[in-house]
């Protein structure tokens, strides 16, 4: 059963563009490196992070230069 809280604050991030969402997601991992456990679920919420900000990465299309 996935937890209300990660999954609201993932289906938040989705919109989120590039340079925001990396942002969130080094300053999440930050945050929890220098006080382990201050948020819970901040290692799911880390991940799917992740995922989101590796997903964004892969749909971005470079235009193709005639030449």
């Amino acid at each position: 059963m996935p937890n209300p809280l990660t999954g609201r604050l993932l289906r938040w991030a989705e919109g989120l563009r590039f340079p925001r969402l990396a942002a969130l997601t080094a300053g999440l991992f930050v945050l929890d490196l220098l006080i382990p456990d201050v948020i819970p679920f901040v290692d799911e919420i880390l991940l799917g992070l992740a995922t989101l900000l590796l997903t964004n990465l892969r749909s971005r299309k470079r235009p193709v230069t005639p030449g």
